[in-house]
């Protein structure tokens, strides 16, 4: 029975670049949640302009008699600005999370229940508002895409 002896690797403190690596990402980490914060605002506006261009253009572009028909189109196309105006205001609630402050990192997440580490903390609360924003985004678009679609649908009569 012959046993291998362990590789033993040389251990060196970490060169200069590689603290301000780490640092970097710390920073990026904690900053994120903070920059999806100025994209949910920039969203909210965003939600409550497209409306009011979309009215000012049609009056701008037909005038006086300037009236689109009511449709299903426009419904959907104000119901999915309103859906993305909901979810961008819902990414600039805080959410409430215990934390245990004593624990930077963990190898495995969080089970449920149990209190994030530090880190998780950062990464859970930048994935719940990416999520909404995207949401958002796209509901947004929709919105657009109907409000298009219910004028090319039904034109406008000078």
């Amino acid at each position: 029975m012959s046993e291998k002896p362990e590789e033993i690797l040389g251990s060196y403190a970490p060169s200069k670049a590689d603290e301000e690596l780490e640092k970097g990402l710390a920073a990026a980490m904690v900053e994120q949640p903070k920059l999806l914060d100025e994209l949910g605002k920039q969203m909210v506006t965003l939600c409550l302009a497209i409306p009011g261009l979309f009215a000012t253009v049609l009056k701008l572009t037909g005038g006086d008699e300037a009236v689109l028909p009511v449709s299903c189109l426009v419904f959907w196309a104000f119901g999915c600005w309103l859906v993305a105006l909901l979810l961008s205001l819902a990414s600039l609630v805080p959410v409430t999370r215990t934390v245990d402050r004593q624990v930077v990192r963990r190898a495995q997440p969080a089970a449920k229940g149990q209190s994030l580490s530090i880190e998780e903390f950062f990464t859970k609360s930048a994935k719940y508002k990416r999520r909404l924003l995207v949401a958002a985004t796209l509901f947004c678009f929709a919105g657009i895409a109907f409000a298009a679609w219910s004028v090319f649908q039904n034109p406008l009569n000078p």
